[in-house]
């Protein structure tokens, strides 16, 4: 689940048992999100998705990390198309050429995970597919500038660069985040910015990296219901995220997303 831009907990470097918590955590997100790529199709209503998914948290001995958060009504984030996160499931049909983007986290004795995917429903148009390809890799990509000593604008410029160089706009309303006892914690991680500026990173830091790539402009508005957040311009929009452990060799993702 995306941070609002501004907001602020402080950063904190967990320990090694946090940290086995964490990866306990990350563990049932995981299977979450297999089991939603394999289930989800055409026909089934987001909030069909939400009870599979509410189930197979519990089933593990977790806790949904996002029902009741900030009065979040619900176990997942589902956004249609040019929903771009924070969708509430409901009675809506997904139907063949949608795309859906799913944001699911879990609690484990206290400590957070958080991921998103983004996948098509039925037979896509070629542009949903290159935009989910492009959002996926640019995780990857921004992942890969994890290291000690790097600083967040390193991954958040590395994002930017290579989602604009691809064509599409970077979100800029809603940030990646330090996550840990809390969902959101500091530092914030934007999806743009420059390289050399922000926070240092350290081992023992553990963040939530999620770029939010539009076909069209990068502006944002938000639904009647207080959470659904769409593009302004109508354009597809497709998420992915990890939660990330800094390491002393560099890092390791927790919630290890993969594209089918």
């Amino acid at each position: 689940m995306t941070n609002s831009v501004g907001s602020s907990l402080g950063i904190t470097i967990k320990s090694e048992r946090e940290i086995n918590l964490m990866r306990k955590s990350g563990v049932v997100t995981n299977n979450v999100k297999q089991l939603l790529r394999e289930t989800i199709k055409s026909g089934m209503t987001t909030s069909d998705i939400d009870v599979i998914a509410e189930n197979q948290i519990r089933s593990e001995g977790a806790i949904p990390a996002f029902k009741g958060l900030y009065g979040f009504p619900a176990t997942v984030c589902s956004s249609i198309n040019e929903e771009i996160v924070h969708g509430i499931p409901g009675n809506r049909v997904l139907l063949d050429g949608d795309i859906l983007s799913i944001d699911v986290g879990s609690i484990v004795e206290g400590y957070y995970s958080d991921s998103a995917f983004t996948m098509g429903i039925g037979s896509i148009k070629q542009k949903s597919v290159d935009l989910i390809q492009t959002t996926y890799d640019s995780l990857k990509i921004g992942i890969k500038e994890v290291k000690s000593g790097a600083r967040i604008g390193d991954i958040s410029s590395a994002i930017q660069q290579f989602a604009e160089n691809s064509g599409y706009s970077v979100v800029r309303e809603y940030v990646g985040h330090g996550i840990g006892r809390d969902l959101h914690e500091d530092p914030q991680i934007p999806n743009y910015g420059s390289p050399g500026e922000g926070p240092l990173l350290y081992p023992g830091m553990t963040i939530a990296i999620e770029p939010m790539l539009n076909i069209g402009g990068w502006q944002t508005k938000q639904k009647e219901d207080g959470w659904t957040v769409v593009t302004s311009d109508g354009s597809l929009s497709a998420h992915f995220e990890d939660t990330i452990l800094v390491t002393n060799s560099g890092f390791e993702v927790l919630t290890n997303n993969e594209i089918s």
